[in-house]
């Protein structure tokens, strides 16, 4: 099975990015790719000067326009598709950080609300955010068994490893990583250690361009990087193995080896 990762620079137009969207799904079909993922942000960018109301005009709810048309163009090209939205929510002039799961039918089969707010190095999502309230359990798709996360949720190890213990083998981490000091570093390390730790593929698709680092990537279970974008805007597509997935756990097997006597994250 294929898998593709978008890449794209988001600009503040809602509009300009689903129609760019909704031709990054017709490419990664025409790749070949069964599941496409977009980054967060993917319905706009928001700037520091852009205000919490105003960034709460443009949001949408799950059956909104924006998700709406990618469902039919999922639909129209027989493909899933991981799509992130900024959702409306009951606190004023707030939203969420949402990743929603579309099968090649068309239809929203999971909806998760990023749970961990980038409240960190200078910046303060909580202003304009609020956050989810639970981990969603994977969903079952042509790839595999997909686990969302959202960007900041990868330093929480966590998060990754309920993700896994509930039945999956694709982690999927829609970002907008903000550049800077070791930035990079700290993404590619994570990304990768997410992989390992949890005999897990892990896809990473991220924004680029703006205030953003770039390096979207796919890693596999034991750490091989499939996928570097570097600083691309556009589709990558990646074969990826499930009966790689159960080599991998059963020769380094630390789901397995796990001392769920003394500690566990199974809740």
């Amino acid at each position: 099975m294929k898998i593709a990762i978008v890449q794209m620079r988001s600009s503040e137009d809602k509009q300009e990015n689903l129609k760019k969207s909704v031709e990054f799904i017709a490419e990664a079909a025409g790749k070949g790719a069964g599941l496409v993922c977009f980054p967060e942000f993917q319905m706009a960018f928001s700037p520091a000067s852009q205000s919490a109301g105003q960034l709460a005009g443009i949001a949408e709810t799950v059956k909104g326009s924006f998700v709406s048309t990618l469902s039919a163009a999922a639909k129209q090209n027989k493909i899933g598709v991981v799509a992130t939205i900024y959702e409306k929510s009951d606190k004023p002039q707030h939203v969420y950080d949402t990743a929603v799961m579309i099968n090649p039918s068309g239809t929203v089969t999971s909806v998760y609300r990023k749970l961990h707010l980038y409240d960190a190095l200078g910046f303060k999502e909580s202003a304009k955010l609020v956050p989810g309230k639970k981990i969603i359990r994977p969903a079952k798709t042509n790839a595999g068994n997909v686990g969302l996360m959202i960007c900041y949720d990868l330093r929480f190890p966590e998060m990754s490893r309920i993700l896994t213990v509930k039945g999956a083998d694709l982690l999927v981490a829609p970002s907008g990583w903000v550049a800077g000091e070791m930035k990079e570093e700290h993404w590619q390390t994570m990304v990768k250690a997410r992989a390992i730790e949890n005999g897990s593929y892990v896809a990473a698709p991220a924004q680029v361009g703006n205030i953003y680092c770039g390096r979207s990537m796919v890693v596999d279970p034991f750490g091989v990087v499939l996928v570097d974008m570097g600083q691309r805007e556009g589709v990558e597509a990646v074969e990826i193995d499930r009966a790689r997935i159960k080599k991998i756990r059963q020769s380094l097997p630390l789901l397995k080896n796990r001392r769920t006597d003394i500690y566990d994250l199974s809740t």
